[in-house]
């Protein structure tokens, strides 16, 4: 081969080489390029973000009054028996011999009374309860039938269409929140009033708190009444060892409760 064709394939790879590589530069940076345009502030995809909705519990403002498994049971139609409930209170009374008492009368409507003599007390303390919308919720996973499911929103909710009443969500939630409705004969649990914050409002329990206690919003707004609660509070989820990865949160939770 002469020097002309030496030159010429040298000048050929030299080319292919410098256009393999813009080509490699541009597809490599035109997705960090989208990146970039993806976590902007400006990005209009940013603000259309779906909630991430969870609810906090301040326990020491609780007054056990009741008002908010009340409140649920009117407004999400939970039979009227006792026994059912999407949220109730429950009162934990340590003894000074340090004996535990846990106890929820109609699970707290009309207000919980402590039927302990004062002198044989330590503390006592009313704990809010409810389905904990976890991200491993182990409900998810035990329903054979797919009708328990995580909404785009965090929220666990249950289709009735598909539920076949067998029990296996109820007996799989390690915190007692769900039961079998004996009306619709499917199981029901709380939704965080999942029609009512569809519409921008807030949950019946949150809504007609007197104190404060309950404080619902968006984990993903960095403004939200929540948001704030888990910045100036120190709390705690329900059974943290079990990795559902709850998404109510706990403030002045105590070692008690369970």
């Amino acid at each position: 081969m002469g020097t002309n064709g030496i030159n010429n394939r040298r000048k050929f790879f030299k080319a292919s080489a410098a256009l393999i590589g813009g080509t490699i530069a541009v597809s490599i940076m035109k997705p960090l390029g989208l990146m970039a345009q993806t976590d902007s502030d400006d990005n209009p995809k940013d603000k259309d973000k779906l909630p991430l909705w969870g609810m906090g519990v301040d326990i020491e403002k609780c007054v056990g009054c009741g008002k908010c498994a009340e409140a649920c049971k009117i407004e999400n139609n939970v039979p009227k028996e006792p026994f059912y409930f999407r949220t109730w209170i429950e009162q934990y009374t340590v003894k000074n011999d340090g004996e535990v008492k846990i106890e929820s009368p109609n699970g707290g409507i009309g207000g919980l009374k402590q039927s302990v003599p004062d002198e044989d007390i330590f503390k006592s303390f009313m704990v809010p309860k409810l389905c904990n919308h976890c991200t491993n919720a182990p409900c998810v996973q035990a329903c054979p039938v797919g009708a328990t499911y995580i909404s785009p929103e965090g929220v666990v909710l249950v289709d009735d269409s598909y539920c076949i009443g067998c029990s296996y969500c109820i007996q799989a939630c390690p915190y007692g929140a769900r039961f079998m409705n004996p009306v619709t004969k499917v199981a029901d649990k709380c939704t965080f009033c999942y029609h009512r914050i569809s519409e921008g409002l807030q949950p019946a329990c949150v809504e007609v708190c007197p104190t404060d206690a309950r404080i619902f919003g968006d984990l993903h707004d960095k403004k939200s009444d929540l948001v704030k609660f888990l910045q100036e509070n120190p709390t705690e989820i329900l059974k943290p060892h079990l990795n559902t990865k709850s998404r109510v949160f706990y403030n002045g939770l105590s070692s008690e409760v369970r």
